[in-house]
């Protein structure tokens, strides 16, 4: 490793986020795709060294204690296998993600918003079969009248997701940064080209 790098990479704290790990279950699955199970380079390298995790593909950058040079991981499996959950936490980020990120009454993207279909003002509680991603323009105009007396419609009823409802869900929405020596386990079970 040249001076200039290690200078930059310990002077820049940005730098450290450059090499991130993609984390695979012992099942070569990535442990979530929304999001992406990644871990600090750093991790990955203590993971390898306590024999935690295989190593199944490196960046080109390489790092140094006084008596070892390692690459730095960019995809690891755990040798042991983690059991998937199976309940969804009922939060808003999840509520987003059983939506797909968009309105359940116009089906816009972005300036969401969740929205009670039965009002909380008329006995409605707060739960995956009465709380839907909504966005401002549309939860204003619904407030706190029933779907009826709004003239609104829902897209989709709501209702719990599974895990792997979820799961299959992040996979339509990838980060912004993919590196290329994961792009292998992130789509496994795509259909290949003939």
């Amino acid at each position: 490793m040249d001076g200039d790098f290690r200078t930059s990479f310990v002077r820049e704290p940005q730098a450290l986020k450059q090499f991130p790990a993609l984390v695979l279950n012992a099942d070569y699955r990535p442990l979530s795709y929304y999001p992406l199970s990644l871990w600090p380079w750093q991790e990955a390298v203590k993971a390898a060294w306590l024999d935690r995790v295989d190593i199944v593909a490196e960046y080109d950058q390489v790092v140094h204690s006084p008596s070892t040079e390692i690459r730095i991981p960019s995809v690891v499996v755990l040798k042991d296998f983690v059991k998937p959950q199976k309940r969804v936490a009922f939060t808003r980020f999840n509520l987003f993600l059983r939506d797909g990120f968009c309105c359940q009454y116009c089906g816009s993207r972005g300036d969401l918003t969740f929205d009670h279909v039965v009002p909380r003002a008329s006995g409605g509680i707060t739960s995956w079969e009465n709380v839907v991603a909504a966005c401002s323009k549309c939860n204003l105009k619904k407030g706190s009248k029933s779907l009826r007396n709004a003239g609104m419609a829902l897209r989709k009823a709501p209702r719990p997701p599974s895990a792997e409802e979820l799961r299959n869900q992040g996979r339509r929405f990838p980060p912004n940064h993919l590196h290329q020596s994961w792009m292998d386990f992130l789509y496994w079970d795509a259909e290949l080209d003939e």
